[in-house]
């Protein structure tokens, strides 16, 4: 059972692979190796999109490399399709983890016609009703309000679901981020709030963020539980999430979750990390060693299951041909035109959209709306 409010993050598995001094799991031996194939997933994943975007293919991308363990475990420790999650834009992993296809996730991060959102969201911002995973927001802490008001509705209605809202550190200087949780502990609302905590908010550093010991004591002010757990450490996100979500299940109300990771790669694209600017590479070199991946590797093989050169070559191959074939379709879609800018956006579209919807038709030529 996890304790609140520990100053060391709750480990499942150390540095070495071992597992901690009482630690247990239950996973078969299958579902391990799946929660490497999905950690994996998400760092190739970055790999390609990294190169989809130096091509021009799209147009922002904000990496997750060194955060799988923390965005797997988050997936892996809800009821996929059951629970819903509002995420923050870096949170593929999170969705991929979740089930939602390759060809989706790649279809908005481009922008084409398979889009589910129709290219009308910023790039990087993928969604999905039958994952549950909630379409995201560049404005930092905007999800959380509203995560707030699902949690509340599915108490309202006594659903079997709890709301999973993540975050960055930086978010928790935000104004929403403090209303939100300040409101689901007033209501003792089913959701949890994980802060993946990568260190950086952009070129700003946690200790330049808060002057408070960590994120999680922060709950203290709310008269929330707190958690503080090893984000490099899948199986202790994994259960912690689980447990946590289980006890809103059973109306234990809402929890702040700790997830300590690190961001390895640049904030996005527009960040000047490139250049070397606001962290050491001594610092970057450090958390790269402390990789999630090999981590759960040194743990599998501890297992007897041991992942050879070979294998991971296979996987790795097979998910870049997965990731190409799902670009592919993609952009054999085509792209959105101007004249389905209000498909799906109102039952009934409003008498002044529709006139300024027809100048905007007969400026081009008189051509038909899509629909």
């Amino acid at each position: 059972m996890l304790e609140a409010f520990t100053s060391v993050p709750h480990q499942t598995i150390g540095e070495d692979g071992h597992l901690r001094p009482g630690a247990t799991f239950d996973q078969t031996p299958a579902q391990l190796h799946e929660l490497w194939e999905n950690m994996t997933l998400v760092r190739e994943f970055d790999r390609k999109l990294v190169t989809l975007l130096r091509q021009g293919r799209t147009t922002f991308y904000a990496q997750a490399s060194g955060m799988e363990a923390t965005q797997i475990g988050v997936a892996r420790g809800l009821r996929a399709g059951h629970d819903w999650v509002w995420g923050y834009y870096r949170d593929q992993g999170i969705a991929l983890g979740l089930g939602m296809p390759l060809t989706e996730v790649v279809a908005q991060m481009i922008g084409s016609n398979s889009d589910l959102n129709k290219g009308r969201q910023m790039p990087h911002h993928p969604g999905s009703v039958a994952t549950r995973f909630v379409s995201g927001s560049s404005s930092i802490a905007s999800q959380v309000p509203p995560a707030v008001g699902m949690a509340m509705a599915q108490q309202y209605l006594g659903l079997d679901e709890v709301t999973v809202c993540t975050f960055g550190d930086g978010a928790t200087s935000e104004g929403d981020w403090h209303a939100g949780i300040n409101m689901a502990a007033v209501q003792n609302a089913p959701c949890l709030f994980v802060c993946e905590n990568n260190q950086w908010a952009i070129s700003t550093p946690t200790a330049r963020q808060t002057r408070s010991e960590s994120i999680h004591v922060k709950a203290r002010a709310y008269g929330i539980p707190g958690y503080f757990v090893d984000g490099n450490d899948v199986l202790a996100v994994q259960a912690a999430v689980k447990e946590l979500a289980d006890g809103m299940r059973a109306g234990g109300g809402p929890a702040l979750l700790e997830c300590l990771t690190y961001r390895v790669g640049s904030h996005s694209n527009a960040d000047a990390d490139a250049e070397k600017t606001y962290r050491s590479r001594d610092q970057v070199r450090e958390w790269t060693q402390r990789d999630p991946i090999a981590r759960f590797e040194r743990f599998l093989a501890l297992q007897g299951q041991e992942i050879g050169s070979e294998e991971r070559s296979e996987v790795v191959a097979r998910i870049h041909r997965e990731i190409e074939a799902a670009v592919q379709q993609a952009e054999a879609s085509g792209q959105p035109d101007w004249r389905s800018m209000l498909d799906d956006v109102y039952s009934d579209t409003p008498v002044h959209l529709r006139h300024q919807y027809e100048g905007l038709r007969q400026e081009n030529g008189g051509q038909k709306e899509s629909r």
